[in-house]
C-alpha cells in the first residue's frame, strides 16, 4: 500500500531522533514476534509493546470502555424517559459536553508535563466516577449540564493521558501499541452495547440506574488496574534535547535539558504549543481529517433515512462492520505505517478514500432498495478503512512533530483535532452537507482529499526540518588514530 512511500530523507537525522525514544520502547521492540504483524491479535495483546505494565493498561481500557459502552447506548434513552428533557434540552446538554471535552486534551496534556501521568488517569477516572453517581440523584437541568460537562471533560482527558502513556512504555513501537488499543476499545464499546441491551429491554427506572453504576464501576476497575502499572519516578521520563550554553553557567561542553533541569536546579518549561505555528497548523488541519467518525455516525444513517430507498434495519450493520473490521485490520493496517513518512503517505490514501465514499453516497440515490443497500454498505467499509488510516497517521505524526521535551503539552493540543470534530462535524454534516445533497458530499469529499495533500505537505516539510536540526546537534565524529605497530618510537607507520 503506502509503506516506504515517502522514505526520502530518511537518514541519520530521523534515526538519531527516533534513537532516542525511552529504552522501554527499544527493549519492547527487540525480537517482537509480531513487529511486521506477523503475530495474531491475541498473542500481542499477550505480549504487547512495553511488556507488563502495557498489558495492565489494555485491560484498564477495555474495562473503561464496555462501561463508556453501556453508557453510550443509554444515555439518551435515559435523559428522555427517566429524567424527562426535551429535544432541546438534550442538544444543550450535548453541546455542553462536547465544549468541556475540547478543554479536557490540552488540560491533561499541560498537567502530564508537571504531574505522574499514572496520578493523573486515575483521578480521570474517579471523577467520571463521581460525576456518574451525581447522575442517580441529580435532576435539575441547570445540575445535568455541569455534571455532563464534567464526565466528558474527564473522558477527553483519560483519552489524552492513554495516548501519554504508549508513547513512554511503547517507545518506538507506539504504533502497535496503539492498534492493540484501538482493538481493545472497538471490542468494549460492542460488549458494553450488547450488556445495555438488556438494560433497555426492561425500560425501568432501575434497569437505568443499574446501567449507571455498571459503568461506574468500569471506572474503579480500570482506577485500580491504572495504579498497578506503576509508574516509577516523581514526574514523568521526558527525554529532553540538549542544548549547549555559553557564559558563567555553561561554560563549554555543558548541557542543558530543556524541558527536565537547568543549571540552577529548578525544572526548565519547555517550548509551547500555543507558540508553534508549524504544529498548530497541524492540529487545524487534523480537525477535517477525522471527518470519518461523523460521517460513519451521523451522515451514512441520516443519508439512508432521507434520501435513499435501503431500509432502516440497515443502520446497526454500519456499526457492525466498523467494529468488526477495527478489531481485525488494526493491527495489520498499523505494521504498515511504522515511521513518520509512512505516516505522512497514509494522509494522502486517506483523503482519497474519503473522497471515495462521498462519491459512493452520491450514487446511492439513484437506484432502488438492494442498489442502495449495497453502495450503502460499501461506503461503510470505506469510511472504516479511513478510519484505520487516519487513526495510525494522526497518532503518529502527532508524537513525531512534537518536540520530545514537550511531548506531553504538544499531544494535549493536538488532542483537540478529535474533540473539535465532534462538536463541530455533525452539525457540518447536517447543517451543509447534506443540504446541499449531492454537491455537498461531493464538495466534502474533494476538501478532504485537498487538505489530506496538503497535510502530508506541511508534514514533510517539518520532517525534514527536524532531520536537519538533529544533523546539526549531532556531536561530530571523533577522530580515533590508529594505533602504532612500529617498534621504538610512539609514532610508528602501522606498516604490516
Amino acid at each position: 500500500m503506502w509503506r516506504g512511500g515517502d522514505g526520502r530523507g530518511s537518514g541519520k537525522g530521523r534515526r538519531g531522533r527516533r534513537g532516542r525514544e525511552g529504552e522501554q520502547g527499544r527493549s519492547g521492540r527487540e525480537g517482537g514476534p509480531g513487529r511486521r504483524g506477523g503475530a495474531g491479535l491475541l498473542a500481542q495483546l499477550r505480549r504487547p509493546p512495553g511488556g507488563r505494565p502495557a498489558r495492565i493498561m489494555l485491560l484498564a481500557l477495555l474495562l473503561d470502555r464496555t462501561g463508556s459502552g453501556v453508557w453510550a447506548a443509554a444515555s439518551v434513552l435515559y435523559f428522555t424517559f427517566v429524567v424527562g428533557l426535551d429535544a432541546e434540552q438534550l442538544g444543550l446538554l450535548f453541546g455542553a459536553a462536547g465544549v468541556a471535552g475540547i478543554a479536557g486534551s490540552p488540560l491533561a496534556g499541560h498537567l502530564a508535563g508537571r504531574f505522574p501521568v499514572r496520578s493523573l488517569l486515575i483521578g480521570c477516572h474517579l471523577l467520571r466516577l463521581a460525576t456518574l453517581c451525581a447522575l442517580l440523584v441529580v435532576t435539575r437541568f441547570e445540575a445535568l449540564l455541569l455534571v455532563v460537562a464534567l464526565t466528558n471533560l474527564g473522558d477527553r482527558a483519560a483519552k489524552t493521558l492513554e495516548m501519554l502513556f504508549a508513547t513512554r512504555v511503547a517507545g518506538e513501537r507506539r504504533a502497535t501499541y496503539q492498534a492493540l488499543s484501538r482493538s481493545s476499545a472497538n471490542a468494549g464499546y460492542a460488549l458494553g452495547a450488547g450488556l445495555a441491551a438488556i438494560g433497555l429491554a426492561v425500560g425501568s427506572r432501575e434497569a437505568y440506574q443499574v446501567l449507571i453504576l455498571a459503568n461506574a464501576l468500569s471506572f474503579v476497575a480500570a482506577a485500580t488496574l491504572v495504579w498497578r502499572t506503576g509508574e516509577a519516578g516523581g514526574h514523568p521520563r521526558v527525554p529532553a534535547r540538549t542544548a549547549r550554553t555559553g557564559g558563567p553557567a555553561g561554560q563549554a561542553g555543558q548541557e542543558v535539558r530543556e524541558g527536565a533541569c537547568g543549571p540552577t536546579g529548578r525544572r526548565q518549561p519547555g517550548p509551547s504549543p500555543w507558540r508553534d505555528r508549524g504544529y498548530l497548523r497541524f492540529v487545524l488541519l487534523d480537525m477535517p481529517l477525522n471527518l470519518d467518525d461523523s460521517v460513519l455516525n451521523v451522515g451514512l444513517p441520516l443519508w439512508l433515512v432521507h434520501h435513499t430507498d435501503a431500509p432502516h434495519a440497515l443502520v446497526p450493520a454500519f456499526l457492525v462492520i466498523n467494529t468488526v473490521l477495527v478489531v481485525v485490520l488494526q493491527l495489520r493496517v498499523s505494521a504498515r505505517v511504522e515511521e513518520p513518512r509512512q505516516a505522512a503517505g497514509a494522509i494522502r490514501l486517506y483523503g482519497l478514500t474519503m473522497f471515495a465514499c462521498c462519491a459512493l453516497l452520491v450514487l446511492s440515490t439513484g437506484g432502488g432498495t438492494w442498489t442502495a443497500s449495497a453502495v450503502l454498505l460499501a461506503v461503510a467499509v470505506l469510511v472504516t478503512l479511513a478510519e484505520l488510516m487516519r487513526s495510525v497517521s494522526s497518532w503518529e505524526l502527532a508524537v513525531s512533530l512534537a518536540p520530545q521535551e514537550a511531548r506531553a503539552s504538544y499531544l494535549g493540543v493536538a488532542g483537540m483535532a478529535q474533540s473539535v470534530q465532534k462538536s463541530a462535524g455533525p452539525l457540518l454534516l447536517t447543517g451543509a452537507v447534506m443540504t446541499a445533497g449531492p454537491a455537498g458530499w461531493l464538495a466534502l469529499g474533494t476538501a478532504i482529499a485537498g487538505l489530506s495533500v496538503v497535510q502530508r505537505r506541511y508534514s514533510l516539510l517539518r520532517l525534514d526540518a527536524q532531520d536537519a536540526q538533529d544533523a546539526r546537534d549531532a556531536p561530530p565524529a571523533r577522530t580515533v588514530p590508529a594505533p602504532a605497530t612500529g617498534r621504538g618510537s610512539g609514532t610508528g607507520t602501522g606498516r604490516s
